[in-house]
């Protein structure tokens, strides 16, 4: 018996010592959110069972789930409830086949407000699936979503401008990316309390033998995406462009990111699952890479071109923990799994656009009091 096998087998809970095995559905921890709603539906597609957790916080998750309960019916399992709720979060864990662990405070702002609540939601939370994992006999394999913003600003990344972006200066990092090798460097409460998370993943994985993984995730996008201010700027972009209202950029717009679709993005979810416990306590950085990085004016550069009408603007001052630039080196996942991203940056940010138009013209039959695509609003909107 392993050291890690000994550590569960003391607990004094039989039934939660079983667990679900292979037999069980495929757990979903925010699974009602865009990443969440996009992994479910190719899991369903499949044939999978799949158990959605999630406490419906994020406005507009509620269309996403009716959306997946119209298209899958049976096959779909819903529960309400908190990552927070230690006895809800462990009988959810105690059922499931696999858990890709999505649930989060998703945005640095708020944990700027509100420090003590991201830290609850997004370590805490981490902290109730981890220790639901560690007293079952045979635990589901978990993959965690992490967050590119533990790495910090990159400050010590010297930069250039180019062609109305940043790049740097460093030939080898700009046709690469960042790598794993990059030291820690928690910015922000938000990335203190994701990057405590992700530590702590990595190390149940190693202490108690947990078929666990992480991902840090760079710019996700896609069709269910409830972008805002805050987080989900390239959707947010798109909708406030759409809808006439102006869009502030904080900073000075050169800001560069690898944007990743998010179909792209649950191909390497499964890849690496359908890997574990090969791949168990292993961080890998996830993103589009330098061949889809974008400045937020190549953004809104596509944006002008799709709709035929530069978005209205305005600037705000920088933010903290932004990042002037961040680019992914994934080749260490692709080393160890063989994915690439398909979904160039200029063909998915078209394939948003029409899926939001899509969406925008449905509310104005379904709610005609809305603005209509293009219509101006009497107030503006903020952008990350």
């Amino acid at each position: 018996m392993t050291a890690a096998s000994r550590v569960r087998s003391h607990s004094s809970n039989a039934t939660r010592l079983h667990g679900a095995h292979g037999n069980g559905p495929v757990l979903i921890t925010g699974g009602a959110g865009f990443i969440g709603t996009n992994l479910a539906a190719r899991l369903l597609e499949e044939g999978r069972r799949v158990l959605i957790y999630d406490n419906l916080s994020r406005p507009g998750v509620e269309r996403n789930l009716q959306w997946l309960r119209t298209h899958y019916g049976e096959l779909l399992q819903v529960e309400i409830a908190d990552v927070r709720d230690r006895e809800r979060i462990a009988g959810a864990v105690a059922r499931a086949s696999q858990v890709f662990h999505l649930a989060a405070q998703v945005a640095v702002t708020t944990s700027l407000h509100d420090p003590r609540e991201d830290f609850d939601i997004n370590l805490g939370g981490t902290l109730n699936v981890l220790e639901a994992m560690r007293v079952l006999e045979q635990p589901p394999s978990l993959l965690f979503t992490s967050t590119n913003k533990v790495y910090g600003a990159l400050d010590d990344v010297t930069l250039q401008v180019a062609d109305q972006r940043y790049l740097p200066l460093d030939a080898a990092l700009c046709e690469t990316g960042i790598g794993e090798s990059r030291p820690l460097d928690f910015h922000s409460p938000y990335g203190c309390s994701k990057g405590g998370a992700d530590q702590y993943v990595l190390d149940y994985a190693r202490s108690f033998g947990l078929p666990a993984a992480v991902f840090r995730m760079s710019c996700i996008y896609g069709p269910h995406q409830c972008g805002n201010e805050d987080q989900g700027w390239v959707a947010h972009f798109l909708i406030s462009a759409l809808r006439g209202e102006t869009i502030t950029i904080y900073g000075d717009g050169r800001q560069v990111r690898d944007v990743l679709f998010v179909e792209d993005l649950v191909e390497a979810f499964l890849r690496c699952q359908a890997r574990l416990p090969q791949l168990a306590g292993r961080a890998f950085n996830m993103g589009g890479g330098p061949a889809n990085a974008v400045s937020l004016v190549d953004v809104l550069r596509h944006i002008a071109a799709l709709t035929g009408e530069a978005p209205r603007l305005m600037h705000g001052a920088w933010r903290v923990g932004d990042q002037r630039y961040y680019v992914t080196d994934a080749s260490a996942f692709t080393e160890a799994t063989g994915w690439t991203p398909t979904v160039s940056a200029s063909e998915g940010i078209a394939r948003l656009h029409d899926w939001l138009v899509a969406q925008l013209a449905d509310d104005e039959v379904r709610h005609p009091h809305l603005p209509r695509p293009g219509a101006s609003l009497a107030t503006g909107t903020h952008a990350a």
